[in-house]
């Protein structure tokens, strides 16, 4: 018997990517538990996923992945590819080890929106689970602390940390705002606040080559992303 929640579909179906097999069959169970979730896809990476999605009809994909970053045996966690499926409409969950902070701010870039740890109880993953479905953000304050520990760091939220990332890539306002899927007044009004933020830890920006500066310097880009994004 299927549940319907909150208005979605008779029941989710979710995609686990997770290379440890004990972990991964673990997440299936704790998965497979809940009312109105249903594990349609587990493999051990990413690519293998994209593989097996590349075949499969719309009625059959996942509405959420979860996705561990970080592969021992292979490629880690593609941003670039998160981001695609991000900006098909998927969810995406990820439940890692978090070792890797740059990669972590790699994929809230990409839209994810939804962070928990292994160390983290059953039941935070499942709740995370549940606010990434409902469109929620979810971010374990363990993780938030080591992303806000530089004191001379401004401490921005995703929304913000992506306007900036857009903006000072060479995007327009009216860019920025179509990717984030908002108007092009709450983009600058990101922008100001970053503003804002950064001059009350003392650094000053006032251009669009202030903002990129900043950023490189505090590793949300590089400065290659700019030249990607002209492209």
């Amino acid at each position: 018997m299927t549940h319907v929640q909150d208005g979605g579909p008779a029941y989710w179906r979710v995609a686990i990517v997770e290379d440890h097999r004990l972990q991964r069959l673990r997440t299936e169970e704790l998965v497979g538990r809940q009312p109105g979730l249903r594990v349609v896809r587990s493999c051990e990476t990413l690519d293998e996923l994209m593989a097996w999605m590349a075949g499969g009809s719309p009625q059959s994909l996942p509405h959420v992945v979860v996705l561990d970053l970080v592969v021992d045996r292979g490629r880690d966690a593609d941003p670039a590819v998160v981001e695609r499926l991000v900006r098909s409409g998927m969810r995406v969950l990820v439940l890692s080890a978090m070792a890797s902070v740059p990669l972590v701010r790699a994929m809230i870039r990409a839209g994810v929106t939804g962070f928990v740890g292994k160390r983290d109880t059953e039941e935070d993953i499942v709740a995370a689970l549940w606010a990434v479905l409902r469109r929620r953000q979810w971010i374990t304050p363990e993780l938030a602390s080591v992303m806000a520990g530089d004191a001379q760091r401004p401490r921005l939220s995703d929304q913000e940390e992506r306007a900036l990332v857009l903006y000072a890539s060479g995007l327009t306002l009216d860019a920025v705002a179509v990717a984030l899927g908002v108007k092009r007044d709450t983009v600058k009004k990101y922008l100001e606040r970053v503003k804002t933020k950064y001059a009350d830890v003392g650094r000053p920006v006032r251009t669009k080559i202030d903002l990129n500066r900043e950023a490189i310097r505090d590793g949300l880009m590089t400065a290659s992303t700019v030249e990607n994004d002209r492209r």
